[in-house]
């Protein structure tokens, strides 16, 4: 589904990625881990086209990412959950959800959107209790659970999310990564960017370790955990039962 090949990429001369390859397959979680600063979110930004490469190839479901704007990516079927929720804060929760329909109202009509507004309701309860709240006033967890729903309203076939578990609460963290794991066992593809990689690694199918810019590690989820380096360097004490 997604391809990347010798990419480089950063921010005017200063190259944050370098020589970047690896995969995502359709119906698997990929979990990319590393350090801050690693480039991660760079990696990410610069698939969905907010970045642009210097070198290399970006291919996703046969299109090449090089060509494509930002919205043409998300057309595409990928779509990217920010790291900081990114919510808008003066609208409602459903408003929220609505705007994150906007490819799919255009693909299938209203209807559409309206039926992919219920499916995001059965998967998140809360928000259906908070759909008339302004999205700003919601708590960390509930405001990371409207950024997961506004980015799944236009069906994408590939979810990246940027540290979907940062500063929230343990059980919080569990949940997420529930929903996580039931997006793949329904058919859909994650690319995770993880900073908590014992939790990532224990859902993932794969996954990479990146360090300053450089995948150093790669491999199946459980052989990662299994590493001492990658134990030594990223593994903490906390798990995610």
């Amino acid at each position: 589904m997604l391809k990347i090949r010798n990419l480089d990429a950063g921010y005017g001369k200063l190259r944050v990625l370098k020589n970047i390859s690896l995969h995502v397959d359709a119906g698997e979680i990929v979990t990319m881990i590393g350090a801050n600063g690693a480039g991660k979110t760079t990696l990410l930004s610069t698939i969905i086209g907010l970045v642009r490469p210097m070198a290399g190839e970006i291919e996703f479901r046969s299109w090449d990412c090089w060509k494509l704007s930002s919205q043409d990516i998300v057309a595409a079927g990928c779509v990217l959950v920010p790291e900081g929720r990114q919510v808008f804060a003066t609208m409602t929760v459903e408003e929220n959800l609505i705007l994150g329909g906007y490819v799919l109202q255009k693909k299938e009509g209203k209807a559409a959107v309206l039926r992919e507004l219920e499916y995001q309701y059965e998967l998140f309860p809360v928000l259906r209790e908070r759909r008339n709240q302004l999205a700003g006033t919601l708590s960390g967890g509930e405001q990371q659970m409207l950024a997961m729903g506004r980015a799944l309203m236009s069906r994408p076939r590939l979810v990246m999310m940027d540290e979907p578990s940062t500063g929230l609460a343990p059980l919080v963290v569990r949940d997420i990564f529930r929903v996580i794991v039931r997006l793949r066992d329904e058919g859909n593809t994650v690319l995770l960017v993880e900073q908590n990689a014992r939790a990532a690694l224990s859902i993932a199918d794969r996954g990479y370790v990146l360090e300053t810019g450089k995948i150093i590690l790669q491999g199946p989820a459980e052989d990662l955990l299994a590493n001492r380096d990658v134990q030594r360097a990223y593994l903490g004490r906390e798990k995610i039962e």
